[in-house]
């Protein structure tokens, strides 16, 4: 078992042709302008939208261990006392609580895929395996690759590759794309933005390049992080030495939507105030020639 915070349907952006997209709990990264804080914490979590609230109360009767109260701001709960049973969340009529994480079982996961082979055999699409991190499950991970793989289905893993060669190389092993995320070239810089050095990442990189593995990189393009031409350049000095050239490179423009579900999680975006912005039209073509130039192709979004 592991826990999926988010099944999606009808993905066009995950891989090739429609996909179903499941979205694996916890990772290792805690990158600051995250599109799915929701599912960095390895476990359940609760999320709480004050405007979707009618303040009816009913999520407070329905908890056994009186963890919930209202106050100004809205349903708060007490310390120490969820137990992030879902008893709140089933007893909200407008949807205000919900319960990040679900736990499910490789063969409930299975018939979902199942239903979804109609629009995958239809488009060339597939199952994409996402997060957090589904490298940190990787049991859980390779058993479903495995089962997907005996059907014939298309099967991408979306990953950050910070992980260990091994579970790296068994995953190459089962599945036919991987999309890996490359944030940025200078690891002191990745470790202030992502809270981790690069090294590993960088390593696993080269190691999927010289296996001569299908694989795209996808780079959260953002000014005041990594859209300097310092960064594009090592990055694209970087990708065009390797063995084997990434497909396609897409570059995908910063936009603050995590802000929204930090405020859901009752945490704070950016805490510590880095000036993050989306580059300029004119950015974006610097980088996507910059990478023209060392022999890539490079995208915006994808």
């Amino acid at each position: 078992m592991s826990l999926i915070f988010d099944i999606k349907r009808y993905a066009i952006n995950d891989g090739p042709g429609i996909r179903i997209t499941l979205f694996m709990k916890g990772c290792p990264l805690s990158c600051v302008w995250c599109h799915n804080p929701e599912g960095i914490r390895n476990g359940k979590e609760k999320l709480y939208t004050r405007k979707k609230c009618l303040g009816c109360g009913a999520c407070i009767q329905a908890c056994p261990k009186g963890a919930l109260a209202w106050t100004a701001e809205g349903i708060a709960t007490l310390p120490g006392r969820c137990t992030l049973c879902g008893n709140c969340a089933e007893a909200c009529p407008a949807s205000a609580i919900e319960i990040s994480g679900k736990e499910y079982s490789p063969e409930y996961l299975m018939k979902e895929i199942e239903k979804e082979i109609p629009f995958i055999d239809q488009s060339g699409g597939g199952v994409t395996f996402c997060g957090g991190e589904p490298l940190l499950h990787a049991d859980f991970l390779i058993d479903l690759l495995k089962r997907c793989g005996k059907w014939g289905i298309h099967r991408a893993v979306d990953t950050t590759l910070l992980a260990r060669k091994e579970t790296v190389d068994e995953v190459m092993q089962n599945c036919e794309l991987l999309l890996i995320d490359l944030k940025t070239m200078d690891t002191e810089v990745h470790k202030r933005f992502c809270d981790v050095p690069n090294e590993l990442i960088l390593e696993n990189i080269r190691r999927v390049a010289t296996a001569g593995f299908p694989y795209y990189i996808r780079i959260p393009l953002i000014e005041g992080v990594n859209a300097d031409e310092r960064n594009i350049t090592r990055s694209a000095a970087f990708l065009a030495g390797l063995p084997c050239l990434p497909e396609v490179v897409n570059l995908l423009p910063y936009h603050d939507i995590g802000k929204g579900k930090h405020e859901k999680r009752g945490s704070v975006y950016n805490p510590k105030g880095y000036k993050m912005q989306a580059p300029s039209t004119e950015v974006q073509q610097r980088c996507i020639e910059i990478f023209a130039s060392y022999g890539l192709k490079a995208t915006i979004g994808g």
